[in-house]
């Protein structure tokens, strides 16, 4: 229970950070001597799914009722050919065979390159005007930062994405809002696919126990606390902290490494 609870909470907390929830949960996982089923991982994000559509419903609401509206169609159509680009290069990736790596020293490397990452972003970023809306390069840009996180894990799927659309010179909330709601029906879709895998297995009998619905429970709570204050720190933040942490545990975790070996 206290295991699950923990995988629980490192999930809802760094889901939708730029620090990598897949990272973190690998890392927990490592210490801990532990490795829980594909399909109690999928259950665990599915709470982030949820929370981060509570915190979005007004938005989801306005693209699914005010598509009559010029700016409505045009972001509804990037989200469109977005989630489409990431669907499609999700497959061809699980077709080449790619998977994550299950051991911490790859995930030590790309927290440290994203981290070098982001304070090069910003870097780039500061002094200059940025947008409030997205344009197609940044969709583009969005949509391949996502399919790289699929393959790197340390990367972050929401913070290569935002990373991504703050390059093309868009403003950090609205970097923000797409990248996560283009990641709802991404999330979805995946989840949906590994069950469909998972079905008739044993695994699947681990979605009803206690320790699985108290790990969905406070990785849905943690990840909706998470979402809004992020909101709120990049209206008038930079994602320059972040990095540094990222450097901090990436370094870090590369020296134990080294010691250990």
């Amino acid at each position: 229970m206290l295991t699950a609870l923990l995988l629980g909470l490192v999930e809802g907390l760094t889901e939708f950070l730029p620090v990598s929830s897949t990272g973190h949960l690998l890392l927990v996982e490592s210490a801990l001597r532990t490795h829980r089923s594909d399909v109690f991982n999928v259950l665990i994000q599915v709470g982030p799914i949820l929370a981060v559509a509570a915190v979005f419903w007004r938005q989801i609401l306005e693209l699914l009722t005010g598509w009559r509206r010029p700016e409505v169609r045009d972001e509804l159509a990037k989200l469109v050919v977005c989630v489409g680009l990431i669907g499609a290069g999700g497959l061809l990736l699980k077709k080449l065979g790619l998977e994550l790596p299950e051991t911490a020293l790859p995930v030590a490397w790309a927290l440290l390159l994203g981290g070098l990452v982001i304070f090069a972003v910003e870097h780039r970023a500061k002094g200059r005007v940025l947008s409030e809306s997205m344009s197609w390069g940044a969709v583009l840009a969005v949509a391949l930062g996502q399919l790289v996180s699929a393959v790197f894990p340390g990367t972050s799927r929401s913070g290569a994405a935002v990373m991504a659309a703050l390059l093309f010179g868009v403003a950090r909330p609205a970097a923000v809002r797409f990248a996560f709601l283009s990641g709802i029906p991404v999330m979805i879709a995946a989840g949906g696919l590994e069950l469909w895998h998972a079905r008739g297995s044993s695994a699947l009998a681990e979605l009803a126990t206690l320790d699985a619905a108290l790990a969905f429970v406070v990785a849905t709570v943690t990840a909706f606390a998470s979402v809004v204050w992020l909101m709120r720190w990049v209206q008038t933040r930079t994602f320059t902290a972040f990095a540094w942490y990222r450097l901090a545990l990436g370094g870090a975790l590369l020296a134990l490494f080294f010691l250990q070996n």
